[in-house]
């Protein structure tokens, strides 16, 4: 894996999370990392902070690399694709990331047999912690899915899905951190409403939601084994659960999470 040689086409928030997340794990040397925008100002920034190589023609990149991520939105992504198309080889790799445009829609504009594998991850990659759904084109083989994985780790987790669970992904994970904050936001409230100070309450609810975030990945829990191992006879925990069931709020996030999925699919049609 060290021997080769990845490019960026576009450098927004989530191509440049992207970059940072591989060059601070050392996943390859930086000369062997290059990227291109239209935003000449922010590749000079990010040549002269990450040692990277840039160019504000997309070609280059082609030129440099051979595992291509194409870190565009997807309104643009056909025109980017058809400026490109002559430059393809058997030797790329394209890795897309843009929401709601499918292997074939994709492999569509590009040279048949082109290996092309979607992910979908999360703006959580800003701070090494995404959760990335992975699912290959029908050129692609074992060694391109584990080619995405290895990279995608770099900023978080990895899953392999088929290409119609990507809606389901885009709505739990995609949309995800949005529905998260609304809950951490909800317990901050909680404790503002009981005498905490804003501050503080904040960092209790954040740190609690990723504690036990923590607890259900690292140590396999289920999260109803977690929620009872808090939830003590007649105790606090158990009357605020009473509370949310109530309020109905597993039903509401679980619908959020059903409205996001079905929204991705329309945007993808």
């Amino acid at each position: 894996m060290k021997d080769k040689t990845i490019g960026f086409i576009g450098t927004g928030m989530m191509g440049e999370a992207l970059i940072k997340g591989i060059t601070k794990a050392g996943l390859v040397e930086r000369s062997k990392i290059c990227a291109s925008d239209i935003d000449k100002k922010k590749l000079d920034l990010m040549h002269e902070e990450l040692g990277i190589a840039v160019s504000t023609d997309n070609r280059v990149v082609l030129e440099q690399a051979d595992t291509i991520i194409l870190a565009i939105k997807p309104q643009i992504i056909r025109h980017v694709l058809q400026g490109i198309r002559d430059s393809v080889s058997k030797k790329h790799l394209f890795i897309s990331i843009a929401a709601g445009v499918s292997t074939g829609n994709l492999a569509d504009d590009l040279p048949d047999g082109t290996r092309i594998v979607r992910v979908m991850p999360n703006i959580c990659a800003t701070v090494g912690e995404a959760a990335s759904a992975i699912c290959p084109g029908s050129a692609a083989d074992d060694s391109d899915v584990e080619t995405a994985r290895w990279i995608l780790n770099a900023v978080g987790r990895t899953v392999v899905v088929e290409e119609h669970l990507m809606d389901a992904v885009t709505g739990l994970s995609g949309s995800g951190p949005a529905f998260v904050s609304v809950v951490i936001r909800a317990l901050a409230d909680g404790g503002v409403h009981q005498g905490l100070d804003r501050a503080t309450a904040r960092t209790l609810a954040a740190q609690t939601v990723l504690g036990t975030a923590r607890m259900v990945l690292d140590l396999g829990l289920h999260p109803a084994e977690l929620r009872d191992m808090v939830s003590s006879p007649a105790g606090t925990t158990i009357h605020g659960i009473e509370a949310l069931e109530k309020g109905q709020v597993r039903a509401g996030i679980m619908s959020a999470v059903i409205a996001a999925s079905m929204r991705s699919n329309e945007l993808g049609k």
